[in-house]
């Protein structure tokens, strides 16, 4: 049996949760299992490292920041294999470049395109422990790329898929996949399953347990995937294709308090100009989330839409410079905001969702900015300060509470 084991940067925080981490996974090589171990940065690494760039320039290339990010991951596996070398079992650190993660370009948001499996099934053939970095690529110039914040997940689960491994086993500091983050909302329940639709949904809303471009890998490759504390031994949550229990009516509610509101004012209300706006976001990788248009005067329009908050600044100089192509007379930019979404597969056959969602808002004196939809999902967009306590109001009024 192979199995993938991914752990995040909490779960190797220190010298005792790496060791600990180690006994883990020697526990399943010791089971006559393969064991390929994916690792994130130790702690808080990838931010310190990120304040010192901005210490030295705030204004450096993505390029240079992945080249420093990505020692984060290095430093994670070669203590790992140095842990489990101490307590009497063969390991291997591996980083993107000696196992040939080759990914696309995009320096700080790259994509994988394949893996060569070839090192890593050698190793495995030795009998050794595989621990390999995760969130970072190499490109086809030979540099080193990250696959943005959470992108370890997306790692382990590629390497899930292209090893064919029976397992693929996500820990975190938290026991699994929760209603809500439980952190904010005290009497979240935990979920027994969730499918994929649902968890890349909530992922994508920003519930931060899983990477959403590892759900969409998961969905894609039939990974089966279990979200699991490394802290402790519970069960955790299943995430797959389908659920044997009856669908809730709402399976989680999220918060994503990085987003921001771009308003794009005063646009000539003729064919076009949305295409013009959004090609120009589209060419330079900008992803855009809830889209609202309305009718302004004198056969004007203006359309406002959500991005990254860390994305907002390039987003606004990108319009300015093409302010007369795409016809704006002006352009402007909320960073105090929060988009809270609900999730669930059994709102597609019952009508009145989002009704009570709104009602739960406006009982707890919360303004709605902008409204988006989907089958499976409703999100609004509130003041950021109103975020946490959208959060809970909604999560009562569908008494997901434990």
């Amino acid at each position: 049996m192979l199995i993938v084991k991914k752990f995040g940067g909490t779960s190797v925080g220190n010298k005792e949760r790496i060791f600990r981490v180690a006994q883990r996974c020697i526990a399943d090589y010791q089971k006559g299992h393969e064991v390929v171990v994916v690792l994130s940065a130790m702690g808080k690494t990838t931010d310190e490292l990120i304040a010192k760039a901005r210490e030295i320039n705030p204004h450096a290339s993505k390029r240079e920041m992945d080249m420093l990010l990505t020692t984060g991951e290095q430093t994670s596996v070669a203590l790992m294999a140095m842990a489990m070398g101490a307590l009497g079992v063969p390991a291997i650190s591996l980083n993107a470049f000696q196992v040939q993660m080759n990914t696309t370009s995009r320096y700080g948001n790259a994509h994988l395109k394949n893996i060569d499996t070839d090192r890593i099934r050698r190793e495995l053939e030795q009998h050794k422990i595989v621990i390999v970095t995760g969130f970072q690529g190499v490109d086809k110039y030979d540099d080193y790329t990250t696959l943005g914040r959470g992108g370890s997940d997306t790692t382990a689960v590629a390497l899930a898929a292209v090893l064919h491994a029976d397992a693929c086993e996500i820990f975190t500091d938290v026991d699994g996949v929760y209603t809500a983050d439980p952190r904010i909302v005290k009497n979240a329940r935990k979920l027994k399953e969730i499918t994929y639709d649902e968890m890349l949904d909530l992922a994508t809303a920003g519930a931060g347990v899983l990477h959403n471009r590892s759900v969409e890998m998961a969905k894609k490759y039939g990974v089966k995937l279990v979200v699991r504390s490394s802290l402790n031994e519970s069960e955790g949550t299943v995430v797959k294709e389908e659920v044997d229990v009856e669908k809730m009516l709402v399976s989680g509610v999220a918060l994503d308090k990085k987003a921001a509101r771009i308003s794009v004012m005063g646009l000539k209300d003729e064919p076009g100009i949305a295409f013009r706006l959004f090609q120009i976001l589209a060419k330079n990788n900008i992803n855009v989330d809830i889209i609202l248009q309305s009718i302004g005067r004198d056969n004007t329009k203006d359309i406002s839409f959500t991005v990254d908050e860390e994305e907002a600044d390039e987003v606004v100089a990108l319009l300015e410079e093409n302010k007369t192509r795409i016809t704006a007379t002006e352009i402007k930019c909320k960073k105090e905001v929060a988009k809270v979404s609900i999730v669930g597969a059994g709102m597609m056959s019952n009508p009145g969702v989002a009704a009570k969602m709104f009602e739960a808002l406006y009982s707890s004196g919360i303004n709605i900015n902008m409204i988006s939809t989907s089958e499976i999902r409703i999100t609004v967009l509130v003041d950021i300060k109103d975020g946490e306590r959208a959060m809970n109001a909604i999560h009562d009024a569908f008494g997901l509470a434990e």
